[in-house]
């Protein structure tokens, strides 16, 4: 088997030498070629020429989740083909790597590691449905690619939470859980539309939802991890099933205390409810619309402000090593 091993050398959790062992372990079980990326981009740049590519069987991206969510975008550069595609496996080398987590993966790197060489001996492997996200016809915001995400995406305050993150780390912060909880206060403190949202929610044959001050978008449960702890926004989101949708109407002081605590206690069960909730399950497509521009995030990436993007869930998109 001829497989790529493209390596983000920032990802946070993996030294150099622990980088060296696990190329040498996925060297001695194939064909490797091993790249180390070089600028934001090259994990795309360099998926979409494993696809092109017509002896590559597997991609294995070392890194966290952004890294992943590069080489899935190249992969799939030409639209999903999972019988032709090189299958995907992840080492996971980032701070939450919610991806990995939520296929089954050891949040270790060297566990992962031998948990996909053990999966390639088995012949393990799964598809999964992926989110893709796209500026609305129509719109100002037409224009803008689209993009694949793999676990989640949102628009508005959690895009907002995001943003505020990657400035910190920009300036040298770490990227830690009590830097996250941080920013959602700071975010929440500069919520000029946490009373009255912006947002609209549109699809097929259904009434809008309107007024929305947040909505995120689950492909998968888990939504995100604070340490070992998973959190579910969606508990039914799967691999398997379209996308589903949670969405907050108002974000008071009380609610917020309120809704983050049933975060905290969430379980694959039951999600966050109440009043000023809107929780949607396995949608295959629906449209987003703000009166004024506003953050967007996808798998853990701010990718700057927008007034209109259009979901599509796709189902069997990527086959992935578990």
């Amino acid at each position: 088997m001829r497989a790529l091993l493209v390596v983000n050398p920032a990802a946070t959790t993996t030294s150099a030498r622990t980088r060296d062992v696990l190329i040498h372990a996925l060297a001695s079980e194939m064909k490797l070629e091993a790249v180390t990326t070089e600028y934001r981009g090259h994990a795309r740049d360099l998926g979409r020429q494993a696809a092109e590519s017509e002896d590559i069987e597997l991609v294995v991206a070392l890194g966290g989740d952004g890294t992943v969510n590069e080489v899935v975008n190249g992969l799939l550069h030409h639209g999903p083909d999972p019988e032709r595609l090189p299958r995907l496996a992840v080492v996971p080398g980032g701070s939450t790597n919610v991806f990995a987590r939520a296929l089954g993966l050891p949040n270790d790197a060297v566990e992962a590691t031998g948990a996909i060489l053990d999966a390639l001996r088995e012949e393990r492997e799964r598809t999964v449905g992926l989110g893709l996200a796209a500026g609305t016809p129509g719109t100002e915001d037409e224009g803008v690619p689209s993009r694949w995400f793999t676990f989640n995406a949102g628009l508005g305050f959690d895009a907002g939470v995001v943003g505020r993150v990657e400035q910190q780390r920009e300036r040298g912060k770490r990227s830690t859980h009590a830097l996250y909880l941080r920013q959602v206060v700071r975010q929440f403190l500069d919520e000029p539309h946490r009373r009255r949202g912006t947002i609209t929610l549109e699809r097929a044959g259904e009434e809008p939802v309107t007024d929305l001050v947040l909505s995120i978008i689950c492909n998968t449960a888990p939504w995100t991890f604070l340490g070992n702890r998973p959190v579910y926004a969606s508990p039914k989101a799967s691999f398997d099933t379209g996308l589903d949708v949670l969405a907050l109407s108002r974000v008071s002081t009380a609610s917020v205390a309120r809704y983050a605590t049933q975060l905290l206690t969430s379980s694959p069960e039951r999600g966050p409810r109440g009043k000023h909730v809107v929780s949607l399950h396995d949608l295959s497509g629906f449209t987003l619309h703000s009166k004024v521009p506003l953050p967007l995030q996808m798998d853990g990436d701010h990718l700057g402000l927008r007034t209109s993007v259009t979901f599509t869930g796709v189902r069997r998109a990527l086959r992935v090593i578990v």
